[in-house]
């Protein structure tokens, strides 16, 4: 990304400035391995009709994979963005740095809907950041959090293991709980009705 593009996001961010409204930011968070992407992206397939409702692709210092279509940076070019100020929320979770991009303030601005995957350690921060922040709570039990987790061959067991036991607890009760256990369906179809009823 060249420094004109950067400049051009963070004056995004820096004229409309927080709280962003008065669109409407979700964020789905919980523990890794409960299942968010999948739910998300069973829901954007549902709800790909409604112009209203956006979905972010969140930044990430992690090479792009099948597991989410997310925009790759390494930790100089985030840290880059980040000092530009082009980042209207980020995080730092399992020794990645997360953010959202300049693109869910101009959604918001324009009075939509914006899903994203969040993560607990940052609600606070939302929190203060969004005029408008509903919560969505994707869980499972722990057994099955770690059998997701190590599916996805990235970690040891001991790393797996110390990924559940740091997970940080949510601020605030959520607005939707999802217990993600059984057929994706189900659980894609409670977050995606929870959104429609939203709109």
């Amino acid at each position: 990304m060249s420094e004109g593009e950067a400049g051009t996001q963070a004056d995004v961010i820096e004229r409309l400035a927080p709280p962003y409204g008065p669109g409407l930011l979700v964020l789905v968070v919980g523990p890794s391995g409960a299942g968010k992407d999948t739910l998300i992206a069973y829901a954007r397939a549902r709800l790909e009709g409604r112009a209203d409702i956006c979905f972010a692709r969140r930044r990430i210092t992690r090479p792009t994979d099948a597991t989410e279509n997310h925009v790759s940076l390494d930790d100089a070019a985030f840290a880059r963005e980040l000092a530009q100020g082009c980042f209207p929320l980020h995080w730092q979770a399992n020794g990645l740095s997360y953010a959202l991009g300049e693109e869910v303030v101009q959604e918001i601005a324009a009075g939509r809907i914006v899903v994203a995957n969040g993560s607990r350690a940052a609600l606070a921060e939302a929190r203060a950041r969004f005029a408008r922040l509903k919560v969505v709570h994707v869980t499972a039990p722990p057994e099955l959090l770690a059998a997701r987790i190590a599916a996805r061959g990235r970690e040891s067991a001991e790393d797996v293991l110390a990924r559940l036991k740091r997970e940080p607890a949510l601020d605030a009760p959520p607005d939707l709980t999802v217990l993600n256990v059984g057929a994706v369906e189900t659980a894609g179809a409670a977050l995606a009705d929870f959104l429609e009823r939203l709109g």
